[in-house]
Formats: C-alpha cells, structure tokens, sequence
C-alpha cells in the first residue's frame, strides 16, 4: 500500500490544509491517508493553542473522507511531537508498505534543523508542495538532494496564502474566518468560542468602521509575524488590536479621566499616549510590554522591543494600506525587520522635513538608534 502521513499543529485545521491533502493523494495515489495533530510542535511555543482535543475533532470534521485517517498518536503520546519518532512509529505498523511524509516548501527549508532528519528518511519518503511561491521549490529539491542523497516527491500543487494564525487572530477578535475553513470546523469553533478574546470584544465601538478594520489588520500581520521578532501570539492580537483604541475619543471623554498627556506632542501622536491609557484602565491590559507597543507605535522611539517594532510596521504595512512605496516596504519587512524600520523612519522624518511638519523626538532618536546601532 501506499501510505501519506500529514502531522500538524492543524491549529485550527484549515481549507488548504485539506487542499495540499487532496492534492498529495491524488498525485501519490495514496491508498491511505493518516492525519497527526501535534501535541505540542517544536517549532510553535508562543501561539495560541486550542486543546487537543479540540484540534483532533477538527481534523475528523475537515477531512471526511473514507481513505483518510485521523490518529491521536502524538496527543496520546504527549511531549514534544518530533516527527521521527512518529515516522518511526508508523514504520513499524506497516514495514511493507511505502510511506511518504507530507510537508510544505516552508518545511522542507527548515528540514535541516529537525531533529534527526536521517531517522526520519530512514522510515519515509517525503513528498512537498510549494507556498504560494512555486519558484522556491526547484532550488531547495537540489539543495536537499545534495544534503541527503535523496529525492523529494514534489507533487504539483501551489497553496493560497491561508495560515492559522490568520484564523486564530480574526476569531480572536470575533472576526469572520469562514473563507479559511470547512464550515464544519467553523460552527465547531464558534459553538465553543475557540480562540476567541472577549476582553477585546469592546474595542469596535470606540472606532469607525474602517478604523476597525485597519485594527484588524494590525493585528493579523503581527500575529502572522510574532515569531520573527520572538513575542507571543497573543500580545501581538492584542496591541494590535488595541493600538488606536482612544483615537476617535476627545479630551473630556470618560475613558480619559486622569491621563496626563507628555508635553509637546504633536497632535498626530498624542492617541498612542491616550491608548495605552485607556488600554490599560478600561481594557485591564496590565502588561508593560504590550502597553509600551501601543504607546509607542506612532513615533517609536530608541533601543525599540521586538513586539514594539512589530506593531509599529504593522500600522504601516497592514493589508488595507495602499500608498506609494508600501509594497517595497512590504518586501523589505519580509527580508529585514529592522531595516525595514530603519527605512520607514527615515520615510517619514524625509516627509515630515519636506513638508514642514513638525518631527517629534522621539521619532529622530529612534531613527538614529538604528542608524548608530
């Protein structure tokens, strides 16, 4: 027989998720397909997670199919889920037959960092498929070849940019995930209010329809991005989230009974203040980091936090923004998180210059932190 295995935070289990297994059966012919959450995954501390329980019956709900299915090894098993021992498990359940390990391009460029990666192949063929960009492919199936002395099944399927944690930040926030999942999964999710955020439920009424929906962005690109800069998931939905929560409110609203504004702000920058103010007196934020991201995301300032930075780009750089020059910022931030800020405050104090604006402080200090540094 042939046999795909295809493990997986699946936290939650999402359509492209199902698709990349779709298309893995059909081009492998698979006569078997074994679906593996993870228990806990090597590589994702930090994410919000929902019980394995939860992710197991998430998996039965997407992949409904009578070839396929969906194993509770690695929960019951418990700890780290290193894939060779679960290849070497599944080797021994079926010494004859011909298994093939199912990854993504974004795997197999990480697969030399996996623990023993020989034991691995020992066991299973892997056979990968691309993200969203096929021409990353060709070079690492050399690249591999030419570590391991062996080939890559690349069956021929592009995913979509859907992530996880795309749909972990928007439910989150209440937000509609239905495009990103089997409607199976999506009633599950609402049903028990997976992932959801309820403290964070009150921040739409203080914005606009698109300011909220900006904020919603804010907090999805950093999400998406918290394990580059090494915060949590959910700092990062929360600061973004929240950044321009006292934005539309005016001096004498209620919310801003007490806050004393730092003097000689410019008006521009004064919600960051007032956000972090109300953040934490109306909204209970009592952490001083994700605090400090919101009331810095305007202008930021010197020796900036990873979660800081995060949030400040993404104010700038989020999926609703359109302006000149956004989309190669875009590029640079996927390269280089610190020269894209590098880049961006040296865009806005050349603006503010040419325009005779006026530039704070704080702004020129963290431009020239980075520039010294």
């Amino acid at each position: 027989m042939k046999i795909g295995i295809y493990g997986g935070a699946f936290n939650p289990v999402h359509v492209e998720h199902v698709n990349v297994a779709k298309a893995a059966a059909n081009f492998l012919k698979l006569d078997k397909l074994i679906v593996i959450p993870t228990y806990i995954s090597p590589h994702k501390s930090g994410d919000m997670s929902a019980k394995g329980i939860d992710r197991l019956e998430m998996c039965r709900l997407a992949f409904c199919d009578d070839k396929v299915e969906v194993s509770d090894y690695e929960l019951k098993r418990g700890g780290v889920s290193y894939s060779y021992v679960t290849c070497r498990h599944f080797k021994k359940l079926y010494p004859d037959d011909d298994l093939y390990f199912i990854i993504g391009s974004d795997s197999l460029q990480g697969f030399y960092d996996w623990k023993q990666p020989d034991e691995i192949l020992k066991c299973v063929t892997l056979a990968v498929c691309a993200r969203e960009d096929a021409s990353v492919l060709k070079p690492e199936l050399k690249k591999f070849q030419k570590t391991f002395g062996r080939d890559v099944v690349a069956f021929g399927y592009v995913g979509k940019a859907v992530s996880s944690t795309r749909v972990r930040a928007l439910a989150a926030l209440g937000e509609d995930f239905s495009p990103y999942v089997v409607g199976a999964v999506g009633r599950y999710m609402r049903e028990r209010k997976l992932y959801y955020l309820p403290e964070l439920a009150g921040v739409k009424k203080y914005l606009t329809a698109e300011r909220w929906r900006h904020s919603v962005g804010v907090a999805v690109m950093a999400a998406e991005n918290s394990r580059r800069v090494r915060v949590c998931e959910i700092d990062a939905i929360y600061a973004g989230a929240l950044h321009d929560c006292a934005k539309y409110l005016g001096s004498d609203a209620p919310e801003l009974k007490g806050f004393i504004c730092p003097e000689n702000v410019p008006s521009p920058v004064v919600h960051q203040f007032s956000g972090a103010y109300v953040a934490q007196h109306t909204f209970g934020i009592r952490d001083e980091g994700v605090l400090n991201a919101i009331r810095y995301h305007t202008s930021g300032r010197e020796n900036m936090s990873g979660l800081e930075k995060l949030i400040f780009l993404a104010d700038l750089l989020e999926e609703n923004r359109q302006y000149d020059g956004v989309n190669e910022l875009r590029r640079i931030f996927k390269r280089d998180v610190d020269e894209c800020l590098k880049v961006s405050l040296e865009r806005q104090l050349n603006r503010l210059k040419a325009s005779g604006g006026e530039v704070y402080p704080l702004t020129r200090r963290a431009y020239l932190y980075l520039i010294e540094n």
